[in-house]
């Protein structure tokens, strides 16, 4: 342990900034070795709208830097269910103002509604999640969105941004300066009331390491979820959330559920073996 706090220590104040941003960036939706999965939920309807429109479009928002490697594997599992997927490409290099990655998820939703989705789904990985809250709160979510699901959001923000920030300001990025507990983007959102936003899934784990603390992702109003409350012992990584068996069970049973409940322990295998299905061979 001390021989680890030397090797930081003498490191230069940049180049500490440089391994704080890119282990947010690696931890933030780039995942090796995963395979697309496919099954059904047993003949299990998707949930439409009174109007009879489609079965609303889930939209999935990926976190800081912008790489949508895990949610394509996301989605994929989500379309294989009988719904349309589609991953949101964050403007720039998805490092930028996190209003600005908000307007252009609302783009994705309004584009959705005006080809006869019935309200959407939105699915906020990692700091995809904090856009999805800014999203809700500027365009009134509450009246297009079904349901808002969150996966290891730092929605307190997180102590890695902060980290960047106190070390070399002039090289934090927007989207940076904004995850810094307390930044006045967060105190904002915070503020906003918890009676006017749509039903609301966080899920975290208690072994991230990217976001800490964890439980940065309880939003009040929302069902809050720890997975380790699921399953256990269970050892899901921040990398992981999107592909990781337990979680893309969770999902699927949210997206075709009347409502939002918390998982139970007693459904833990059950949740592992829906996530879990065979995969497709291509």
């Amino acid at each position: 342990m001390v021989r680890a706090i030397g090797w930081w220590g003498g490191l230069s104040r940049r180049r500490r900034m440089l391994i704080a941003v890119l282990a947010l960036l690696a931890a933030a939706g780039t995942v090796t070795g995963v395979v697309v999965w496919a099954g059904s939920l047993g003949g299990s309807p998707a949930v439409t709208s009174a109007g009879g429109n489609r079965p609303g479009d889930v939209l999935l928002v990926p976190g800081y830097g912008g790489s949508t490697a895990a949610l394509d594997v996301l989605a994929a599992r989500i379309r294989s269910a009988g719904q349309t997927a589609i991953v949101v490409h964050l403007a720039g290099d998805g490092t930028g103002d996190l209003q600005v990655q908000a307007n252009v998820l609302n783009g994705y939703v309004s584009q959705a509604l005006r080809s006869g989705s019935a309200p959407v789904t939105v699915i906020g990985y990692s700091a995809g999640g904090v856009v999805a809250w800014l999203w809700d709160v500027e365009y009134d979510g509450v009246a297009k969105a079904r349901q808002i699901i969150t996966l290891g959001s730092p929605l307190h923000g997180a102590q890695l941004a902060a980290i960047g920030q106190a070390f070399v300001p002039g090289e934090c990025p927007a989207a940076c300066q904004e995850l810094v507990p307390g930044s006045a983007m967060l105190a904002r959102l915070q503020h906003t009331s918890t009676g006017t936003r749509p039903p609301w899934l966080s899920l975290w784990t208690t072994d991230d390491q990217v976001v800490q603390p964890p439980d940065s992702a309880r939003l009040p109003g929302a069902v809050n979820v720890p997975l380790q409350t699921v399953c256990p012992g269970v050892t899901i990584g921040h990398g992981q959330l999107p592909t990781a068996p337990l979680v893309v069970g969770i999902v699927l049973r949210t997206l075709h559920s009347a409502s939002i409940t918390a998982p139970s322990a007693s459904q833990c295998r059950s949740l592992v073996a829906l996530g879990a299905a065979a995969p497709v061979r291509r």
